[in-house]
């Protein structure tokens, strides 16, 4: 046959020239597909084994497919077990590619003869694909029925769903897609069994385990051809060999389905016409088998490319090698080295922590060792030391825990003193939960310091004999006091009360489950609960202060003015408190225009307002807004999404709370809906000059800008930028900033942190970002659309580099989002525009493999400082934290990682 000389030929005359290479029989040497002319043999060179593929046609011979076998197993008939497939970034590329590109030339000098006549054929026949190496490559890795989640587990774990699932033996229908570990696309599992039941000529509505076995094992077949025909058979629902455009906009729309993309199947008729005008340019009506494989392995340069990693470079692989686990190390090295990243990662809290710790600690011994050497300790022993220690302790954690709250004073001190390099200022979330800390030591002050007063000082106190009494009379009178509601009633005994029944209720109404109102309607304390009675009952800390004070100065037991030591703590502290709450006040009357507003799907509302004259930030930062029409009292922090050199503020608020809520209710009603070319589903912009009746929005407050993580990024050459939804906001400030950068060219205007200052000239050390932005819905490419297409302009060097990942798609390669990927890559080709996010930026799909992202940056930028911003649900925190500190160790890349959870 053709095809045997083909390639008896070639083997012979490589022979011939090296004396090296020879041809291995396998499995009596040929094995011919029913539906064409498949021809397999096997090519050795030292202990390299190659399996070729051919597919031999009566005027054409065209590579099917390149495996690479292992040597023992070129003896064994039959199969495909343990094949790998040969790409052009193997490690093989070198001698083995050579003789690939041999092979190659062979068939095409040998069948020259041939092409004049194919390239004369008729319009009806159909031009076999010439399946290159990098286009099977791209092949066996799309259209996975069973992919790393789903039936990954292997006939087993399906066999053991089907005993869990079946009802009198047989699995029904509806349940086919959860046993085989396709779940949460039950419709689209359901075309399946469609599909492979009509391919057998089944009309039952149920299997059987065997033919549920049969089933799966097409279903797991890792031949692309296999896989091609089942996905074929399934668009080809009356099985004609032939798919109409009605049969395309139905995959279309069930692929859009799976893949939770409801704007992609709103548009399946213009989607469904961009596939046929492709595939049918004759206007045939239908497309055929081969059509539907030349649309999956026309651009396999692109995947290639969306790839995003160097694995074919030298330093990449010694990358690799040395970030591999070494499995030689015992479990104790693995825990001291888990341990030291841990103290790395750590050590400025750990300090912190151990300081706090340890001041309470020595307070409460100095107290308790000076009251242990008085009179008044014959009487009422370790129960007035313990007291008087815990009271100690009170008095310092009460001055200390209005610190954290002074914004514009942790701002400066963050931005202007170097004290940041041993506190944690940038830990935000975690350095406001020192507020709570600090109240939990109060807690425990007041725990201990009442607690032993009342249960045992004052009794104790009361049954001693008058002998013993006798030291007391200087400080309880020269009466006994007569009974315990003496203590209660006099002044250090009522205000100590009152201050733990206010602290307690503010503690109880400060807890999630009252402040953002989770109790049930049917609950009489839910008119009680909510942001408000939170905001009331938290202000009552201006009362327990004022009775701490009170409280202090009146005291049994000391009578010197210098020992009533708690206006001493708190003198500082109160003042500093106060200037803040002073300076806000006046600050935050600064009203804003509102001059656009747009309300995106995903429920997030933009708000683009004026900038106060002399407002000055960094990207990063943040501000609290207040709006009257909603709450008088409510304040909430948002991140600033405009960049420092705009003449405007921008932020995206995400609708979660019953504020946010009513916000978006506020301005929505004064919205219209979007005209052609615009994105968001309501609009009003003023910023035209547009008169508008409607437009009557509510007056807005602003107070900041106020320091986060984020805003150290211009400190770092790298920048390497993540953000999870909404988590986005403060990075695309960051993004915007350094777009301005390149178009300004050098330097850039420095900007004072406190919002109100000179500015001056600073160098502008970022000269590259790269940005992840992973998010679960299509809608959410709308909320910084225009941040995207900028950036894809003016960006002519390359110095920003996108990354969008739409999570709710399924990964590339599983056949859910087969037709997706194949409808962007058309797209893309033909007017540049992305299917979901509307820009020209492409949108990956799942999420970011992140050692890979990291290992990419770290092959790029060796020997240099990468920022490593994060902004999102603390899920991802751990794993990027782990790998800025694996790369920092094993390579020469040192990232240094910031964080703010939303």
């Amino acid at each position: 046959m053709a095809g045997t000389e083909a390639a008896t030929d070639l083997g012979s005359s490589r022979r011939s020239q090296d004396g090296t290479a020879t041809l291995i029989p396998h499995s009596g040497n040929l094995e011919e597909s029913s539906r064409r002319g498949i021809k397999t043999t096997r090519f050795k060179d030292d202990d390299e084994v190659v399996e070729i593929t051919l597919d031999v046609q009566r005027d054409s011979v065209a590579i099917e497919d390149v495996r690479a076998v292992d040597d023992g197993s070129s003896g064994h008939g039959g199969g495909f077990d343990g094949l790998s497939l040969v790409s052009p970034s193997s490690s093989r590329s070198g001698k083995l590619a050579s003789k690939l590109r041999q092979v190659t030339n062979g068939l095409k000098l040998k069948n020259s003869s041939n092409k004049a006549q194919q390239t004369q054929l008729g319009k009806n026949t159909r031009k076999r694909l010439d399946r290159s190496k990098s286009g099977a490559a791209v092949a066996l890795k799309g259209l996975q029925f069973v992919t790393a989640k789903v039936g990954h587990d292997g006939w087993a774990a399906v066999e053991k769903r089907f005993i869990q699932l079946q009802v009198d033996g047989v699995l029904l229908r509806s349940r086919f897609g959860k046993c085989i570990g396709m779940e949460g696309s039950d419709e689209f599992a359901v075309q399946v069994f469609d599909s492979l039941a009509r391919k057998r000529g089944m009309v039952k509505q149920v299997l059987t385990k065997d033919e549920l076995k049969d089933f799966w094992e097409q279903l797991s077949d890792q031949g692309f051809d296999n896989r091609l025909r089942t996905f074929f058979d399934m668009v080809d629902k009356n099985a004609d060999g032939r798919i109409t455009a009605e049969e395309v906009k139905e995959i279309i729309t069930l692929s859009a389905s799976a893949n939770k993309l409801s704007k992609l199947k709103e548009r399946a008729d213009e989607y469904t016409a961009l596939i046929m005008e492709e595939l049918d340019p004759t206007n045939l009506g239908y497309i055929e088998l081969e059509d539907l494989e030349a649309l999956l392995l026309q651009s396999p340069s692109q995947a290639a490319a969306r790839s995003s990693t160097t694995h074919s470079s030298k330093l990449s692989k010694a990358l690799s090698m040395r970030l591999a686990t070494n499995k030689d190390t015992s479990q104790f090295y693995h825990y001291w080295q888990e341990f030291l990243y841990f103290l790395e990662e750590n050590w400025k809290r750990i300090w912190v922590m151990t300081l706090w710790l340890s001041i309470c600690i020595a307070l409460f011994i100095w107290k308790f060792i000076q009251y242990r050497n008085r009179a008044v300790f014959n009487i009422m022993g370790y129960c007035v030391t313990t007291a008087k220690g815990a009271a100690e302790t009170l008095k310092f954690n009460m001055a200390l825990v209005l610190f954290p709250v002074c914004r514009n004073t942790i701002t400066w001190i963050r931005s202007k003193t170097k004290i940041g390099a041993i506190v944690p200022f940038n830990d935000n979330i975690n350095f406001h939960k020192v507020k709570h800390v600090i109240a939990a030591g109060v807690a425990v002050g007041v725990a201990l310091h009442a607690g032993a007063h009342l249960t045992c000082d004052f009794p104790r106190l009361l049954h001693a004999s008058d002998a013993a009494y006798e030291p007391m009379k200087p400080f309880f009178g020269d009466k006994r006091p007569p009974n315990y509601w003496w203590f209660v009633k006099g002044t250090e005994g009522w205000t100590g009360v009152v201050m733990v029944i206010l602290m307690t209720i503010a503690f109880v109404l400060a807890q999630p489950w009252f402040r953002r109102n989770r109790l049930k309607d049917s609950n009489p304390l839910k008119k009680m609960t909510g942001f408000n009675a939170f905001w009331f009952t938290h202000h009552l800390f201006v009362i327990v202060y004022a009775l701490l004070i009170v409280h202090g100065i009146c005291l049994y037991l000391s009578r010197k003015w210098y020992k009533k030591t708690t206006w001493m703590y708190l003198a500082v502290p109160v003042l500093l408190y106060v200037s803040e709450r002073i300076l806000r006040l006046f600050r935050s009357h600064d009203a804003v225009r509102i001059q656009k507003v747009a309300v995106y799907p995903g429920n997030v509302l933009a708000l683009y307002m004026s900038k106060p004259s002399g407002f000055r930030y960094r990207s990063g930062q943040y501000i609290f807004i207040n709006c009257r029409a909603v709450s008088p009292y409510e304040w909430h922090p948002f991140s600033i999404t405009s960049a420092p050199g705009d003449d405007y503020l921008s932020v995206h608020i995400r609708t979660r709370g019953d504020w946010t809520s009513r916000l978006r209710t506020v301005f929505s009603e004064a919205c219209r809906p979007p005209t052609d070319g615009e994105s968001g589903l309501l609009r009003a912009d003023l910023s035209k000059g547009i008169s508008e009746s409607n437009a009557r929005f509510p007056k807005l407050l602003i107070d900041g800008p106020y320091g986060a993580p984020a805003q150290d990024y211009r400190e770092y050459d790298v920048l390497l930028l993540i953000g999870l939804g909404i988590g986005a906001t403060p990075l695309i400030s960051i993004v915007k900033d350094v777009l301005n950068h390149i178009q300004q060219g050098g330097s850039v205007a420095g900007t004072e942190p406190e919002g109100r200052g000179r500015t001056k000239k600073r160098p502008f050390m970022t000269k590259r970002a790269y940005f992840y932005w992973v998010t679960r819905e299509e809608g959410s490419f709308e909320w910084f659309r225009g941040v995207m297409n900028e950036v894809a302009e003016k960006d002519k060097d390359g110095v920003i580099e996108l990354h969008n990942h739409c999570s709710s798609v399924y990964e590339e390669g599983d056949a859910r989002s087969a037709l997706i990927v194949m409808l962007q890559e058309l797209q893309h080709a033909k007017k540049g525009v992305d299917i979901l996010s509307g820009t020209s930026v492409k949108t990956h799909f799942a999420r970011p493999n992140w050692r890979s992202v990291f290992k990419h940056v770290a092959v790029n930028h060796d020997n240099q400082r990468v920022g490593v911003f994060y902004c999102g649900e603390p899920v991802l925190v751990p794993q990027l934290r782990q790998l800025s500190a694996d790369f920092t160790h094993k390579t020469n890349t040192k990232f240094e990682f910031h964080k703010e959870n939303f």
